[in-house]
């Protein structure tokens, strides 16, 4: 963003035009969501106070009764931020930063700090930020609540966040908005434009995206591909959480695969078939049986961890597939299979000639990559780089990462999405698109925020049954 603002004013757009549609944007939401009442604005010492002034007049001069407080001392404040307090001291008065200023319970525009604040909050700020809390006051964020870091999502510090009903932000969103614990504190997100061009993003490259549709395309079909072209996915199943596999190949096929056919211990092969009529099933029990399984160039994608069982057939059989080129997406067992040894893993998948997918939640994340230490976002993009494969690091806020940098956000999973079996249907989502030779990091992200949309469609009350049937209505609608 301070990219994006510098390349503004060198583009010809006056920086305090900028910080003058801030706060008209800040404006405009309180006025639609709350009735004429008394404001109390806090005020930084930095461009986000500078905000805040600007805020403070526009709502005075519509006629509402306005307390600011300011952070620091008046004469300290630079640039536009000083321009816009001299402003508003034209009109009213500018009074140190104290808890007192919510007395009577007012309306709370935080203007504090922004996206850029390295440090937890300490003194007169986090004095009253607590007392925000405390009192549980309707509160409006300037950027993002006061207390967060803009990039990682996390609250610095043992100072606390203020939890807000609303968080206006500027041009585009940033990464906290979308990750936990901060995202718990953003309230409604309002993204405003206010006037930085467009094109200022090519030379500043974002790696950083919020996981849409937009950012991705769904495979298209044509009226002469016959089921080999929609690909043949093939599912490793056990022999005791039989269900989780299950969920797995039937996610697959809603997504789209052409085929697909379970691989099972002899044993449990009438079980699954009886399941699923539309799969094929055979029985898998030795080395040999695998190599001839995988011999098919046809079958084009494996998923191996759903119920495959803990130990040395997994570790055996993750090997053996990563050396075929096929797509691999490595789930669940498949990942704690490695857990002594993710060394031999991880140089398995670097050695891969397909693409491969890692759909770990957080405890599986850690018995793979055990150093790795920072935000969500960035355990995500580390150990991308490191395993050389895509990484979807599953959780209300699932980050997905590639390893030349890039990484995703979703932000559309209800809480109910949380039960038995979820995860293994988004691991066949992913599988069915990959077959479908959409590129992985495509298939990865599109995979994610269709688990998150099926669960939000299905609602309250689902179980994961329920979401690759939700699958149809959503294709239909995008």
């Amino acid at each position: 963003m301070y990219a994006a603002d510098k390349a503004a004013a060198d583009a010809g757009v006056d920086s305090l035009v900028l910080m003058e549609a801030a706060g008209t944007a800040v404006v405009r939401v309180i006025e639609a969501r709350w009735q004429r009442r008394p404001v109390t604005v806090l005020c930084g010492p930095g461009n986000n106070g500078g905000d805040g002034f600007v805020v403070a007049r526009l709502l005075a001069e519509k006629g509402w009764h306005i307390t600011v407080g300011l952070l620091g001392a008046a004469e300290s404040l630079k640039g536009d931020a000083a321009v816009n307090a001299q402003r508003w001291n034209a009109i009213g008065n500018i009074l140190p930063l104290a808890a007192d200023l919510l007395a009577g319970d007012p309306l709370v525009v935080d203007a504090l700090f922004g996206a850029g604040l390295s440090r937890g909050l300490e003194g007169a700020a986090r004095t009253i930020v607590t007392a925000i809390n405390d009192r549980r006051l309707s509160c409006i964020a300037v950027d993002v609540p006061s207390g967060v870091h803009g990039d990682s999502g996390e609250v610095l510090g043992d100072g606390g966040a203020a939890r807000c009903a609303v968080t206006v932000t500027f041009f585009r969103p940033k990464p906290a908005h979308f990750l936990y614990p901060a995202r718990d504190l953003m309230g409604e997100l309002v993204v405003a434009d206010i006037g930085i061009p467009v094109k200022v993003l090519a030379p500043i490259h974002p790696r950083t995206a919020h996981n849409t549709p937009a950012l991705w395309d769904l495979p298209q079909r044509k009226w002469s591909d016959h089921k080999y072209d929609r690909g043949y996915a093939v599912v490793i199943g056990g022999d005791v959480m039989t269900g989780a596999s299950r969920l797995a190949a039937r996610a697959a096929r809603r997504a789209g695969a052409g085929l697909l056919r379970m691989a099972v211990p002899e044993s449990v092969v009438a079980l699954y078939a009886a399941d699923a009529p539309g799969a094929f099933v055979q029985a898998l029990e030795t080395e040999a049986d695998l190599d001839e399984l995988l011999a098919d160039t046809r079958r084009n994608g494996v998923l191996i961890g759903p119920g495959a069982g803990v130990g040395a057939v997994t570790r055996a059989r993750v090997l053996k597939i990563l050396g075929t080129g096929k797509a691999a997406v490595l789930d669940a067992d498949a990942i704690t299979s490695f857990e002594d040894d993710p060394e031999t893993l991880l140089e398995a998948i670097a050695a891969a000639k397909g693409a491969v997918v890692l759909t770990p939640h957080d405890g599986e994340f850690r018995r793979l990559f055990k150093d790795s230490a920072g935000s969500r976002l960035a355990r995500a993009r580390t150990a991308a780089a490191a395993s050389r494969a895509i990484v979807v690091l599953k959780g209300a806020d699932t980050v997905v990462a590639a390893p030349d940098g890039r990484a995703a956000i979703a932000s559309n999973a209800p809480p109910w999405l949380a039960t038995g079996g979820s995860g293994d249907v988004l691991a066949g989502f992913i599988l069915g698109l990959l077959v479908q030779k959409m590129p992985p990091w495509s298939a990865a992200c599109a995979g994610v925020w269709l688990h998150g949309e099926a669960g939000r469609r299905a609602g309250r009350g689902l179980i994961a049954e329920d979401l690759p049937e939700a699958l149809r209505e959503i294709f239909a609608s995008i």
